[in-house]
């Protein structure tokens, strides 16, 4: 028996809830890739569909596919990371799940590779004949162009496309970039370019990207955010851990949620300070919740029945610092020290750190 030849290209796709476009984009990747050595690497989040399932019953029957099934992880970027660092190909790429991209100009992609003409070879819509096609909602569009203007702000080499989810480059170099990835949001390839030190070279091979035929979008103007914090992690040199820096800016829009409800119902509400802070401080808190819920542990989201069960024990826990909270700023008030406006600011802003160190232990504890 012949054995098969060893990759040249490794297909990391990312999943998450893909089981129905699992088997077509084998397929697609089968017809794409003819008379090239290559294999599929399916990295699934524990999608609740069965998307593990389908990729590892067609690896049962194709030894090119092969399935990744992660617990208790969750993110795109680090997914890709774990799908990439996986295989012994020298050269992978980068594709969604969702059959969004052209897996058709793979072959392109691979040959400015191996003739050494880029280090990294991006599919791009936004250079000419490439498109948007039907794929982008508005918001979607919206969280492209932004992502697009923020990056290209801070890039060493300008790219057409940064937002891209579909790219390729040599093994090698990625596996020198790997310690100083961030991992962390939706879009990894900003994270390559930046992490890389130096002005990598681009190339980009126009396409157009296709409507999605099943499944959900998983991305939404929270990208932007997160594409911000990249932006700041790699410019503050990964010093200060990027979900604190998601956290502390959340905080920081609970400080404006505290001091407007306090300014309503003390500043000209008949309420006393204590109280009036208090119930601040419970509004704010809710606030909080909801947002890092929405942003900071957007890979450990709570949902269902855990959401409420959460937002009491987000109570619970930061109820010690509320209680400083509103004990220190009602000292600064009794005693003239501050006026109101800066003693509910002050008290709000010492329980960030406590918030911080007991919220990632304890409500949205690793799974």
């Amino acid at each position: 028996m012949t054995e098969p030849a060893p990759p040249r290209l490794a297909v990391v796709i990312p999943c998450f809830n893909e089981a129905a476009n699992v088997a077509p984009m084998v397929e697609r990747l089968d017809a794409a890739l003819a008379g090239i050595a290559w294999e599929a690497i399916f990295v699934d989040d524990d999608s609740p569909d069965g998307t593990a399932a389908r990729a590892k019953a067609i690896a049962a029957r194709d030894p090119r596919v092969r399935c990744i099934r992660r617990i208790g992880r969750r993110g795109l970027a680090s997914a890709c990371v774990e799908g990439i660092l996986s295989t012994a190909a020298p050269y992978v790429a980068v594709i969604d799940g969702d059959l969004q991209h052209d897996e058709t100009i793979l072959p392109q992609m691979l040959a400015l590779l191996e003739a050494d003409q880029a280090e990294v070879v991006i599919g791009s819509r936004n250079v000419e004949g490439g498109a948007m096609g039907e794929g982008l909602s508005p918001i979607r569009r919206l969280v492209s162009d932004g992502g697009a203007a923020l990056a290209n702000a801070a890039l060493p080499v300008k790219v057409a496309d940064p937002m891209s989810g579909f790219f390729a480059l040599p093994r090698a170099l990625f596996d020198e970039l790997a310690p100083r990835l961030t991992a962390t949001g939706f879009k990894i390839l900003l994270d390559v370019l930046l992490s890389a030190g130096r002005p990598l070279r681009v190339a980009e091979i126009p396409y157009t990207f296709r409507a999605r035929e099943a499944g959900e979008s998983k991305l939404d103007a929270a990208v932007l955010l997160e594409f911000g914090g990249l932006l700041a992690d790699k410019a503050m040199g990964g010093i200060v851990p990027l979900r604190f820096m998601a956290f502390a800016l959340v905080g920081g829009i609970g400080v404006l949620v505290h001091l407007m409800v306090l300014g309503l119902l003390y500043g000209l509400g008949p309420l006393s300070f204590p109280a009036a802070q208090w119930s601040a401080t419970f509004v704010a808190m809710t606030a909080n919740f909801l947002l890092n819920n929405r942003i900071t542990y957007r890979d450990r989201r709570l949902r269902g029945a855990a959401l409420p069960r959460g937002l009491v024990l987000f109570y619970l826990v930061c109820g010690i610092g509320a209680a400083a909270n509103v004990g220190i700023a009602g000292l600064l008030v009794r005693d003239g020290l501050v006026n109101w406006g800066l003693a509910g600011g002050a008290g709000a802003l010492l329980t960030v750190v406590w918030n911080y160190a007991v919220s990632s232990t304890l409500v949205w504890r690793p799974r």
